[in-house]
């Protein structure tokens, strides 16, 4: 095998969104870059959800520039990540079927382990993405009946109808199942949570519900965190009360820094009165019986899980990288929201974000300036953030850093505009 052939400046493990994204802002910035994508075809995460699955934003704030999204489903999303690669003529540098079965630091950078063989770099973006490991919480079993799903393999929601249901989890992932039910007409909802995150009560769908505009106004504004926290937390504390759902409303203040802006579920709000609620966690499944933490017991013919996700990092030779568990603990191992603190030369894009924002623009700013970087016209720093960064913050954060694709004298009132003025229903342009 010609060894030129396996020699980069950038290696980006992961063909989902964040590694198609890493691959065209490596080109444009003249590095030689090559996608590991385990799959046969790109999109990562979103190549295995259900069908059913969508954004937690508007299309048009997913959408960059003249990149085509149909629709905010799995499908469409799959579809906008495949744009990317025929719209930047991505496909040559992008390895399909290649796993990365171990990662490890040479004297060069990096070693890749793949069935084909090493691949080396001199850098390396980890873009596995931050929700890659389906979390069930263990749980004793005994004769169960009950079928059991994650949010990521309910492949089929008609499974739903004239069943008994359990969801069990507090944030999205419940709340997209809840809404589930009552679309496939479950004959009956209970619901397991031992507490629930914000969200935004609204009857509107997630598509109207989602967008996030209005939010990045209050940052481009000149809003601190604070007086952004208070508007945000003040209107979803009136809406709480308002659709009568305020033993749902989360004992601490609504923070931009650590809690995403997750709009409300219109189904799961139509049908409130009809779920069974407990705040508990599940103990035991016997038999089609399921038993929470408070000692009351839950007669289910399905249980879904809204548990969320791990970060699987084990193909890392590093101990200290690979065991990291979660999404919290990896943010906090990485300074300059995404540049590693364990190994040198290291990035996980996506990581330090809330994920109210667009995923393409914050990828897209968040690569760029990885790969300014790499080229020696950028200084991240080591610094950890220690809060989340989101949406227009994340140009605040970059710019001073990254002057080459900030320059002083024209970013902010460029960004600024395009926060103020790109009207609801207009996709940002790629920067």
């Amino acid at each position: 095998m010609d060894s030129t052939r396996n020699r980069f400046d950038v290696a980006i493990v992961g063909g989902g969104l964040a590694g198609v994204v890493a691959l065209a802002c490596a080109r444009k910035a003249g590095l030689a870059a090559v996608v590991l994508e385990r799959q046969g075809r790109v999109g990562g995460l979103w190549r295995d959800l259900p069908a059913w699955q969508d954004i937690q934003i508007s299309a048009a704030d997913w959408t960059l520039g003249d990149l085509p999204l149909q629709g905010v489903t799995q499908p469409h999303i799959l579809a906008n990540i495949e744009a990317w690669v025929q719209r930047f003529d991505l496909a040559d540098g992008i390895r399909l079927n290649t796993p990365v079965h171990g990662a490890r630091q040479d004297g060069a950078g990096w070693a890749l382990t793949t069935p084909a063989g090493e691949v080396h770099a001199r850098h390396l973006v980890a873009a596995t993405g931050a929700h890659n490991t389906p979390v069930i919480p263990a749980c004793a079993r005994t004769a169960s009946t009950v079928r059991e799903f994650h949010s990521s393999t309910l492949r089929d929601p008609g499974l739903l109808t004239g069943r008994d249901v359990l969801v069990v989890g507090g944030g999205a992932s419940a709340f997209d199942l809840l809404d589930q039910c009552f679309q496939h007409g479950a004959r009956r909802v209970a619901w397991a949570f031992r507490g629930t995150r914000w969200f935004v009560p609204t009857f509107k769908p997630k598509h109207i519900a989602g967008s996030v505009r209005g939010f990045a106004r209050l940052q481009a504004s000149g809003m601190g965190h604070e007086q952004q926290s208070a508007t945000i937390g003040a209107d979803m504390r009136a809406r709480y009360e308002k659709f009568g759902i305020t033993d749902l409303m989360p004992a601490h203040d609504f923070d931009v820094r650590h809690d995403q802006l997750i709009p409300g579920r219109p189904g799961m709000l139509e049908h409130f009165a009809d779920i069974e609620r407990h705040r508990a966690s599940v103990d035991a499944i016997a038999g089609g019986t399921v038993t929470l933490s408070d000692g009351q017991r839950v007669e289910a013919d399905l249980l879904l899980w809204g548990t969320g996700y791990s970060v699987d990092l084990s193909y890392f030779d590093l101990p200290a990288i690979a065991s990291i568990p979660t999404l919290e603990a990896l943010t906090a191992r990485c300074g300059c929201i995404f540049r590693s603190l364990d190994a040198a030369n290291l990035y996980f894009p996506g990581v330090g974000l809330d994920g109210i924002g667009s995923a393409a623009w914050s990828y897209s700013l968040l690569c760029r300036s990885i790969m300014s970087h790499i080229r020696g016209t950028a200084r991240l720093d080591n610094e950890v953030v220690g809060h989340k960064v989101n949406h227009f913050d994340i140009v605040n954060h970059l710019a001073p850093r990254d002057p080459g694709s900030y320059p002083p004298d024209t970013w902010p009132a460029h960004y600024r505009d395009i926060a103020l003025n790109t009207p609801d229903g207009q996709p940002y342009p790629l920067p």
